[in-house]
């Protein structure tokens, strides 16, 4: 995600806000993006803080009419949301699936479930702690987006740079650091890789 520390070094954490974008939307066009389902912008301090900068920005976004709750632990959400990129993402650019049938179809939901367990087992290694329930209440809520369609199967379509390494890479790589075992990320990963690098859209970076 950072090679070398570079944005570490020279941005720094303590110049960023988190933000996990719930909003299942679709860049139609370059500069014009479509919005499908859901309006909460989470925002949160890196060192846990509720910081005056925050607060104002939550403020500001909320008199623009989208849901902008503040978090403790920031980390909390973008782990949660990866629950779900890590499966839905590469499931729909290689079956060419809505979110709606990825978390309704019994076979590819039982996909889903399988990720999503290694992906909590890679959190719990880095001191996340989520509650196992949270897995069907993220399906449930994904299901809603009915016909959407995931931004990596977005990119294919549209021949754009798929991004690969942020939402299923690194969490192979997260685990590797902590010795876990995601034999199924793993399988999706190396199968949406083989599409994208065949289709001229990836080049996987080897450091």
């Amino acid at each position: 995600m950072d090679p070398k520390g570079l944005q570490w070094e020279t941005i720094g954490p303590e110049r960023a806000i988190g933000c996990v974008v719930d909003p299942a939307c679709e860049v139609v066009e370059p500069g014009v993006v479509e919005h499908h389902e859901f309006n909460r912008f989470i925002l949160g301090e890196p060192d846990r803080t509720k910081s005056k900068r925050v607060e104002a920005l939550s403020e500001i976004m909320r008199a623009a009419n989208f849901d902008a709750p503040i978090r403790d632990d920031i980390r909390y959400s973008v782990w949660l949301k990866l629950w779900g990129n890590v499966c839905f993402n590469p499931i729909s650019a290689l079956t060419l699936a809505t979110l709606d049938r990825i978390t309704n179809e019994p076979s590819l939901r039982s996909l889903c479930v399988n990720c999503m367990h290694e992906a909590k087992a890679v959190s719990d290694a880095f001191g996340v702690q989520i509650d196992e329930a949270m897995i069907e209440r993220r399906l449930a809520a994904a299901g809603r987006a009915v016909g959407h369609k995931m931004s990596m199967l977005q990119d294919f379509e549209r021949h754009r740079t798929v991004e690969i390494g942020a939402l299923v890479g690194a969490v192979q790589e997260l685990a590797r650091l902590k010795d876990v075992a995601t034999p199924t990320i793993d399988v999706l990963l190396a199968l949406v890789e083989e599409r994208a690098t065949s289709e001229g859209l990836y080049d996987k970076v080897i450091e």
